[in-house]
Order: structure tokens, then sequence, then C-alpha cells
């Protein structure tokens, strides 16, 4: 028999009982002298999250809810806060909110991970509505809207913390962030047998659950430290081109799809659902810009045109076919350069 999820201050899971929370640490001096300080690194490599079919079980696994966003991390240090992307890219300007509130934490250094988010009226996160509120693709535009569900401490008062164990890092950002709902918030970490937790995740909308090894260092990379399990399957795919249409708006009829395999790109299929009609004018007027006579991928039919595999969409899908299709896949929206999105990569 599997235990119920205890509650998380997440209005989405409210039905089940509040975890045990740490007690408060003393004020901090981020000027102590006499403490040994390590060097505070101008960026780290993200731990990236393995995909896997089940949660695993145990009481080393924590879980929490899997954001839909953008990872970031929150460098807060002497001279101010900078916002850096997975890939590397300041982005501080990009998140006001943010930025404004991580100068308000009472902490002398820091570097928070996390995910910025943009939260519909359920408060789930949608990655549509963060690149909207972004401007789209290659848009400039900053975002009041978006909040950074803060779930990793990485640098905290002159301290590295990569080589402390994942209990011991969440400890210290349960004390840092308390009970904040405001545009820098902790994502809850729910003690619940991992099946029952995605199970009401699921029910609740949501793209899935995370694992995290609570006896782990923060290890660079997709090392299995860290797990994914999805409620509806999302991966990035290059789109080589689409179907024109006479009637569609934007006169695309569906984006053709592409998966790397090696040093190979190799066809998926296609997606014809999720765009609205600003999303149909852009990419119209995007891939023709890109267009090749060279198909990019083995796939023929009428009324194809192909472009160059330059542009990546994140695009949510229920299964795959026997032929190696996506099955009932919905687009979501296009990756930012910035995102250091990576490519759906099939066995060889």
């Amino acid at each position: 028999m599997t235990k119920p999820p205890r509650q998380t201050s997440q209005p989405l899971l409210r039905d089940t009982e509040a975890p045990v929370r740490s007690r408060p640490r003393k004020p901090r001096d981020p000027a102590q002298p006499q403490l040994p300080f390590d060097p505070m690194p101008d960026r780290i490599e993200p731990c990236l999250a393995l995909l896997k079919a089940k949660p695993p079980v145990g009481p080393e696994w924590a879980f929490e809810v899997k954001w839909d966003g953008y990872r970031v991390a929150v460098h807060i240090g002497p001279k101010g806060v900078r916002i850096l992307t997975r890939g590397g890219h300041d982005w501080t300007d990009r998140f006001p909110a943010i930025a404004a509130a991580a100068k308000e934490l009472n902490v002398g250094t820091a570097i928070l991970d996390g995910e910025a988010v943009v939260l519909d009226a359920q408060g789930r996160s949608e990655f549509g509505a963060l690149q909207r509120s972004l401007g789209g693709r290659g848009g400039k535009i900053s975002s009041d809207e978006a909040v950074l569900y803060a779930f990793d401490l990485l640098y905290f008062d002159g301290h590295d913390l990569t080589r402390m164990e994942q209990s011991g890092r969440r400890h210290l950002l349960e004390d840092l962030l308390g009970e904040s709902q405001g545009a820098i918030r902790l994502s809850q970490e729910v003690e619940a047998d991992g099946d029952a937790f995605l199970s009401a995740a699921c029910e609740h909308g949501l793209e899935g659950i995370i694992a995290k090894h609570r006896d782990k260092p923060y290890r660079s990379g997709r090392l299995g430290d860290w797990l994914k399990i999805k409620c509806i399957q999302s991966d990035s795919f290059f789109i080589v081109g689409y179907e024109l249409s006479t009637s569609a708006h934007g006169g695309i009829r569906s984006l053709l799809l592409a998966a790397r395999r090696g040093d190979e790109l190799v066809y998926v299929g296609s997606v014809g659902t999720g765009f609205n009609e600003r999303d149909l004018v852009t990419l119209r007027k995007t891939l023709d810009k890109l267009k090749t006579k060279r198909a990019p991928v083995a796939v023929t039919g009428k009324n194809i045109v192909f472009a160059q595999p330059t542009l990546i969409a994140k695009i949510e899908y229920r299964a795959w076919t026997d032929d190696g299709n996506l099955r009932h896949a919905s687009y979501k929206g296009l990756r930012e350069v910035q995102d250091n999105a990576a490519v759906y990569e099939m066995d060889e």
C-alpha cells in the first residue's frame, strides 16, 4: 500500500499535509574574516535530470514538481546580481523581478539553481506563456511575470556547496528562502511514495516530477543523480521543413521534425496542432529564410518545403509509433539558442 503525498505549499497540491521544516538559521555575517572562503565561480554547468519511465523507490530519493520553463542560475555577489541561462548567457535584464528579489535576500553571496517560469491561473508553469512574456523566440522583451522556483543552492556566503550532499544543500536553501511567494520561491520537496506523487502531479495537469538522490553532491551533466519522470512526454526536435496549406493561416499545415542519431538527422514525423495564428505567421517567415533544396532528412510528399535544421521546437507527445514517428504531437514553442536545449537523441 502506498502512502499519499504529504502537503507542500504548492497551490496544486494543497490537499496534503505540510512537510517538516528545518529550524531558522541565525542571521549570517557574510564578511566573517576568520572563515576560509572559496572563490565564487563565474558559472557552474548544471546538473541535468535523466529521463526514466517510473519513479525510483527508496528513502534515499527526494521528490519535487518538474517545472516547465528556462533553467537559470542566479548569481548574487558584492557587485550585484547576474542571471545566467543554461547555455551561459546573461539574461539579468530579461528577468527584472527575479533580479530585484535576489537583491533582497538575506545573503552576501550565493548561487541559486532553478527554473524561471510563468504560471497559469491554476499555478501550473506554462512554457508558451513564458515565451510570450519574453516576446517570443529571439525577442528582447523583459518579463515581469516570470518567477524563479529555486531547487538548489550551489554557493553560499563564500562557500562552494557543490561537494555537499543534496540533503545538506536543501537544508540551507530552505532556511534562506523560507515560505516566500514573491519572484523567488522555494520548489517544495514532497515526502511521498514516488508513484503516488507522480499520479497526483498528472491529475493536476503538471508535466511530471523530479527525483533527487539525497546523498549525492552536485555533479554537472546527466549522470543519474537527478531523474525526471513525465506525465506527458516532451522533448526538443529540429524543424526541418513544413507542409504547405492553401487554407491554413500562414500557409503551414504541419511542421516536419527530426531527431539526432549519431551524426545524422532522422525524420520523426510532423506536428500540426498547438499553433496560434501568430505562431504560424512567424514560423512561415522564419522558415522561408531557411529554405533549402537539399532535404535534411529522408521524407517525401507533396507540397513539402525543406528548411535548414536551425530552429528547435519543444514538442509534447503521447508515445512513439512502431516506425519511429511521434504520436499525438503538439507544438509548444521554439527553444531559445541561449537555453542550450538538447535535441532528442535516438538510439543508434
